[in-house]
């Protein structure tokens, strides 16, 4: 036997947690079903490689999207979504996604989340690509992640949900029918737990996020590494439109050497009235696109490409100076913070934008109700694939897929007889190194069965 035959055995587990369900992640889609969960009964676990609020939700600025609007439908979301997903959406998940939305908005709102509203009370809705009506919420201005995050963290810990932080999910434990049965911990810092261990419970939700961080430059955090994704490969599950990554159009360019997470420069700046120009200050946008600015974002990231290719250059330019001092500290108080700190004043001059690596539209391939082919394993938010946002996400869709789903996720579970018959133990010792190949499909949703 070579070294390279060599199976690197993981060591035991020091420590050992009983529940009925356990979630990898704590972004909106994991504290979500966490929350649900809780809520219906279950003894619930949530495990997270960071700190509770450190991962990609809360650096969402944009907002949330649903038909909540004056005139808006459900069936206009969905028109806009399939548009946008470039004919590869699974149009049963969009119409789940646009139908149960604009309800899940108004739960997350019961739950404590502060919406900015207009003079008369009502939602501030706002526009994004992609979008013909205005159907975006947004909290602080620009802020949305952070305040959705803060609320449901306040929410779990006022539940009382038992939680792990600082824990690297390394794997998926399975019982003798092949079953998930839990998932092998290594809890790195201070806390009740250290070291390697296990949570054993008979549903297990991965909600670790997206993966932008493979790229050398992306708006995503430092723990977006595609955890959840390599722990269903490993555990055999399948995987879907992998390929399908999404670059931000508009992104802070910082150089050509600009390394890990970038300064997003939200869409939402558009969807106010920003214009995107060359150094000569031309609208290289209108004419391309019926709606200019607010095109999808692949239609935009691609013109963008295009038209620092013809000039030779590596970014282009967002100009809202038009919007004044008072409407840049009131609605985009964020980005204008992160752009003066690098240097760049946006009430003075053009902001250089460039796209990059943003969102994973594949992932870990789902049914309706967030089961993965592996029984027991269910998947969420940015780690899923399921169907709903095709080769090209619409923007804001991300925060309201994380709630939909989970919610959905969070039902399956309550009704179903192997999470309340109690854990199961894996049978057998779990190795760093999975023999059994793993099952990676990079199919066209369409057609595809979505139970």
């Amino acid at each position: 036997m070579t070294g390279s035959d060599t199976l690197q055995v993981a060591p035991g587990a020091g420590w050992a947690i009983e529940a009925e369900v356990v979630v990898v992640g704590s972004g909106v889609a994991g504290l979500t079903v966490a929350l649900r969960c809780a809520a219906a009964g279950r003894r619930t676990v949530i495990v997270t490689k960071a700190r509770l609020d450190d991962g990609s939700t809360r650096w969402a600025q944009g907002g949330i999207a649903a038909a909540l609007g004056e005139g808006d439908t459900p069936e206009q979301h969905l028109a806009d979504t399939l548009v946008a997903g470039a004919g590869l959406c699974a149009e049963e998940p969009v119409r789940a996604l646009v139908t149960e939305g604009p309800d899940a908005v108004r739960r997350l709102i019961a739950l404590g989340a502060h919406f900015d509203t207009d003079d008369a009370g009502a939602l501030a809705l706002t526009r994004e690509g992609g979008h013909h009506r205005r159907r975006i919420a947004h909290a602080g201005g620009d802020a949305t992640g952070a305040e959705i995050s803060r609320a449901l963290v306040a929410a779990v810990r006022a539940a009382g949900i038992r939680t792990v932080e600082n824990a690297l999910a390394l794997d998926l434990l399975k019982d003798a029918a092949g079953r998930a049965a839990g998932v092998t911990l290594h809890v790195m810092g201070e806390g009740r737990h250290d070291g390697v261990g296990a949570v054993h419970a008979p549903a297990v939700v991965l909600a670790t996020g997206g993966m932008g961080q493979i790229f050398a430059a992306t708006t995503n955090p430092p723990v977006s590494t595609g955890d959840g994704v390599a722990i269903a490969l490993r555990a055999g599950a399948e995987v879907s439109d992998i390929e399908f990554v999404q670059f931000h159009p508009t992104v802070l360019y910082l150089g050509p050497g600009a390394e890990g997470q970038q300064p997003l420069i939200s869409e939402a700046v558009r969807g106010e009235g920003a214009h995107l120009v060359d150094a000569a200050g031309e609208r290289f946008m209108v004419g391309q696109h019926e709606l200019a600015e607010l095109a999808p974002r692949d239609v935009v990231a691609k013109a963008i490409t295009r038209r620092m290719l013809e000039l030779g250059t590596d970014h282009m330019y967002l100009d809202a100076r038009h919007f004044g001092a008072t409407m840049w500290a009131r609605r985009f108080p964020t980005i204008l913070a992160a752009c003066r700190a690098h240097g760049i004043d946006p009430v003075t001059e053009p902001i250089p934008v460039a796209p990059t690596a943003h969102h994973a539209a594949g992932g870990v391939r789902t049914d309706l109700a967030g089961r993965t082919t592996v029984p027991g394993l269910y998947a969420c938010g940015e780690t899923a694939c399921t169907g709903v946002h095709g080769a090209n996400r619409l923007a804001s869709n991300s925060l309201l897929e994380g709630l939909v789903f989970a919610e959905r996720i969070a039902a399956a579970i309550a009704a179903s007889r192997g999470s309340s018959s109690g854990p199961r133990r894996s049978t057998s010792r779990l190795a760093s190194t999975n023999t059994s190949a793993p099952k990676l499909t990079i199919p066209n949703t369409i057609g595809m069965s979505w139970e």
